[in-house]
């Protein structure tokens, strides 16, 4: 039979371990990152290093990390809570600006597609400086605006790296 007391001390314990949740996620990612490259189809290879060998190498440094860092948890080895000057670890986390991030994230995700990268990069950085605390309405939108082309400038013609431009390809 199990006492009130019970769910405490598991609480208690995970609290103290929570490192390991870490752990799971390396782990989780590193079996994936194998699951890929083993599933990669190799084409002609030139040379003994193919297209296999970095997945294989990060996979396996991922499950390594993960592993080590299981034992130093499990040892009793504990992370030292962030330190700085500007930071007071008794506060909570500021819970508006994490989900005001992810959904400006997954705004840009959705958006880049239909509207192409120079629209959604604007209101990716928009969204990112008013989330983040800046409050010049004015100003924020223009170097938005501005900062996107140019990103999808540099990346687009200097360097290559096709983009979608959205409506504003002809444009651009």
């Amino acid at each position: 039979m199990s006492t009130p007391l019970d769910g405490t001390k598991r609480s208690s314990w995970l609290r103290e371990h929570s490192e390991l949740g870490v752990s799971l996620i390396l782990l989780a990612l590193g079996v994936l990152v194998l699951a890929d490259a083993l599933t990669l189809t190799v084409g002609a290879q030139r040379g003994p290093v193919g297209p296999r060998t970095v997945p294989l190498v990060v996979g396996t440094g991922l499950l390594l990390v993960a592993v080590l860092l299981a034992v130093d948890v499990l040892r009793g080895g504990r992370g030292e809570a962030e330190g700085g000057e500007d930071v007071d670890l008794s506060e909570p986390g500021d819970r508006r600006t994490v989900l005001l991030l992810a959904g400006v994230f997954l705004g840009f995700a959705v958006l880049i597609g239909p509207v192409g990268f120079p629209v959604a990069g604007a209101l990716l950085f928009w969204g990112s400086a008013y989330a983040l605390g800046s409050r010049h309405p004015h100003r924020d939108p223009l170097i938005a605006a501005v900062l996107s082309l140019l990103t999808y400038a540099v990346f687009d013609r200097l360097l290559g790296v096709p983009l979608p431009g959205g409506p504003l390809m002809g444009v651009l």
